[in-house]
């Protein structure tokens, strides 16, 4: 593609539209090859525009800068490179991606969603209805990323656009019409998803996290509405909001742009509701009323928070043109999302199970869901939980707090303590804990510490390993190790057996 090309569809302050042919884009020099247009943009740990020398020896025949003193020296010394001035690089790195590329955005149905919790189960499960259809979807998330029946491995909940625009060219070549996205607040406020037409947004909920980087719960939600505003694109066809959700009635009545979808469990909720909710372990049904009927929704899914996620799911792939009957056929073909109430295959009487949930109101929901399926046995609930170094450092007592109310055992452990010291962090949940009467374990070592927690139960308890979920590494001071929470709960109840 010629640079020139290029140029007419970026929003730059000034340009040098050189006579050149470019093939590719780049946003880390060290992955450069001859013919890329390197985006060279500050970021919040480097300054790409330190390695613009770097990507020009290895090829690159364009830049786009965000820094005036790299552009004028661009100019002086490389007069044959194409080069552009640009006041925002990532959306600058949007838009030449998607030129390059051949704007392979334009070729999918986008659904994002967004939201503190259920992000990727309600992906997940909107993924499935659509499959379940016949459609061949691009799937981009915390877990994993599929792209038709390939499935790779995701570094970022939410990659930088360029890397989405690449998988969603791919998508298109493998045949996809559909991409379902989670958008995290981080991508949204960095806009990594800047220029991507969303036709269905969904809002699963707001509770206290990240505030390490967002610094107040109003800068949070602020960033996670722009989902549903103007990210580079127009604003949603059609907006899926959990009226349950304090917040998520906040975007509702704010919403003056798209086809509003409401959803929820209280009858004010909006128009999608669930009701006559029957729940047990590997079984979740219930009435699905929607204004043009209702239908008996079963799932393999378990728990009340799952059928939040159903909802979501169902109200989007309804907004994506799914008739009623096929929702409730692709929700119950709808198979475990990975590290989400993740049941461990033991032939002892008791449960454990593995959950991502490393939030306070995560938490709280996830015991609340076990003692409900303890009842009936009379069992008792022990979680095991740590909180990740290096984050908001405020949940941490918050979680400890959260988990003594509802356990009758906790064993706190490390989780991810990244540079910090583990015992810190532990001993900043321990004071939560300690808040209430609940006896405590504590155990820095995560194995030891499953081993303890599967050990400590008998039959009709139930176990839950918090935090990690899907995640196969523990991220260190001293650097990233394997580990594996399914693994290492199932070796110990193949010993116990």
């Amino acid at each position: 593609m010629n640079w020139k090309t290029v140029c007419d569809g970026l929003s730059a302050v000034e340009r040098f539209c050189a006579a050149v042919e470019v093939s590719g884009v780049e946003y880390d020099s060290r992955r450069m090859g001859r013919g890329d247009v390197f985006v060279a943009m500050r970021g919040e740990a480097t300054d790409g525009n330190r390695y613009i020398e770097a990507a020009i020896a290895k090829g690159a025949m364009a830049v786009v800068t965000d820094s005036r003193e790299a552009y004028e020296k661009l100019r002086r010394e490389h007069a044959g490179v194409g080069a552009a001035l640009v006041e925002r690089g990532r959306r600058a790195l949007a838009e030449v991606s998607a030129a390059v590329m051949g704007h392979p955005e334009r070729g999918l149905a986008l659904s994002g969603v967004t939201g503190t919790n259920g992000k990727t189960t309600t992906a997940f499960l909107l993924e499935a209805m659509l499959r379940s259809v016949g459609r061949t979807c691009v799937l981009i998330g915390t877990i994993e990323t599929h792209v038709g029946d390939e499935v790779r491995v995701s570094p970022h909940t939410t990659p930088e656009s360029r890397d989405v625009l690449e998988i969603f060219a791919d998508g298109v070549k493998a045949g996809a019409t559909e991409a379902v996205m989670e958008m995290s607040s981080h991508a949204l406020e960095q806009e990594r998803v800047w220029g991507l037409p969303v036709d269905v947004a969904m809002f699963t909920n707001l509770t206290q996290d990240h505030l390490d980087y967002h610094g107040t719960m109003e800068k949070y939600f602020a960033a996670k509405a722009r989902l549903f505003e103007r990210v580079g694109s127009p604003a949603p066809r059609v907006a899926v909001i959990n009226g349950d959700d304090s917040y998520g009635r906040r975007l509702i009545a704010a919403n003056r742009q798209s086809q509003m979808m409401g959803y929820g469990l209280e009858p004010l909720s909006g128009d999608y509701r669930a009701e006559d909710i029957k729940l047990q372990a590997g079984e979740t049904r219930f009435i699905f009323k929607t204004p043009n009927g209702d239908a008996l929704m079963r799932s393999s899914l378990t728990g009340r928070v799952n059928v939040y996620n159903l909802l979501a799911a169902s109200c989007a792939a309804l907004a994506r043109g799914m008739t009623l009957e096929e929702v409730v056929a692709g929700a119950a073909s709808g198979a475990q999302v990975p590290g989400r109430f993740e049941v461990v295959p033991s032939s002892n009487d008791m449960t454990v199970v593995v959950d991502y949930a490393h939030t306070d109101d995560a938490l709280r929901n996830l015991i609340s869901l076990a003692r409900e399926l303890v009842k009936e046995r009379s069992g008792r609930v022990i979680t095991l939980f740590g909180c990740g170094g290096d984050r908001d450092k405020t949940k941490r007592p918050r979680m400890g707090r959260a988990a003594g109310k509802g356990s009758d055992l906790v064993v706190l452990t490390s989780d991810n303590p990244r540079s910090e010291d583990p015992m810190e962090i532990i001993n900043e949940a321990l004071a939560g804990v300690r808040e209430t009467a609940t006896r405590c374990i504590v155990e820095q070592d995560r194995a030891a510490a499953i081993e303890i927690a599967i050990r400590a139960a008998k039959a009709g308890d139930i176990v839950l390993i918090a935090g990690k979920g899907h995640e196969k590494v523990q991220i260190l001071r001293e650097g990233t190790v394997p580990f594996d929470d399914v693994a290492v709960a199932a070796g110990v109840l193949r010993e116990i057996a």
